[in-house]
């Protein structure tokens, strides 16, 4: 197993759970200029065309042709809201929320409902440590799709950024009704019941994600944290040394006794920060 080097892996909430983008992929470099019909001879390729290379290109990770190429197709189809909402989930993918932020902004100057817009534009909200701004997007988009697992996570983690813990609760178990098994709501979950200090069901809601045959580092660090904080240090240095280092475990050993010692609300922020400074920008 891979063993990370750092206390960085302590990324939790938005570069944990879901909210990132981040994707593994290998890199192949497409040249957008000889694809876009300004090669002399070649056609030009068109609207749909420039999206599904965009596309190709964003699943290879190469994000950089990719903005490109959306750019261009929002230029060909300048009333298309999509091609500025596919941009702002690349740029968010690599790590400019507030770029993303711009180009949600303009979609949503087309289609005011556009649901991917007002996910994307809450997300970028939320990375950039705007909850208060991600709550208007959200309700906007929950009016529309009340059920949507993916957008009930976006409001129970704005529900706790703000502090209110019962309410992002109730919002990841909704969302865990039409999604049992949804890794990022059982996350945020029990990350929740912890800053809750309702240790023991945090636990029990992570114990058997952690231990499938499934489970990540980002699982069993995170059921770490959460036995860090309930100052059991004896579970804690087990599960982190699954992953990390010696001197990276002491380091978190340390960390979550800092921040058992703290008030509720000085732990939240507490925790959110180190998110904000460990969020990876791949």
């Amino acid at each position: 197993m891979t063993r990370f080097q750092s206390a960085a892996a302590l990324t939790l909430w938005l570069s944990l759970l879901g909210l990132t983008g981040c994707e593994n992929t290998v890199t192949t470099h497409f040249d957008p200029l000889s694809i876009s019909g300004r090669t002399g001879s070649a056609p030009d390729i068109g609207y749909d065309g420039t999206m599904h290379i965009a596309a190709a290109a964003r699943s290879t990770g190469d994000y950089s042709n990719a903005v490109n190429l959306y750019r261009h197709a929002a230029k060909l189809d300048p009333q298309n809201p999509e091609p500025l909402v596919a941009l702002g989930d690349t740029l968010l993918i690599i790590g400019k929320p507030d770029e993303a932020i711009l180009n949600y902004n303009a979609a949503l100057k087309l289609n005011a409902k556009d649901i991917s817009a007002l996910r994307g534009l809450a997300k970028a909200y939320l990375k950039t440590g705007r909850p208060d701004l991600a709550a208007s997007p959200l309700a906007v988009a929950y009016q529309q799709t009340p059920n949507d697992p993916k957008l009930l996570l976006l409001i129970g983690v704005a529900d706790d950024f703000i502090g209110q813990h019962a309410n992002a609760q109730a919002r990841y178990q909704q969302g865990l009704r039409y999604a049992p098994a949804d890794q990022s709501l059982l996350l945020n979950l029990a990350l929740s019941l912890a800053l809750s200090e309702r240790y023991d069901q945090a636990i029990a809601t992570l114990q058997p994600l952690t231990y499938a045959p499934t489970a990540t580092p980002a699982d069993r660090q995170t059921l770490a944290l959460i036995y860090g904080l309930k100052g059991d240090e004896k579970n804690a240095r087990a599960l982190a040394s699954r992953d990390l280092d010696t001197s990276a475990v002491d380091h978190n050993l340390a960390f979550y006794d800092t921040l058992r010692r703290l008030p509720p609300a000085a732990r939240t922020r507490a925790i959110l920060s180190a998110s904000a400074a460990s969020r990876p920008q791949s």
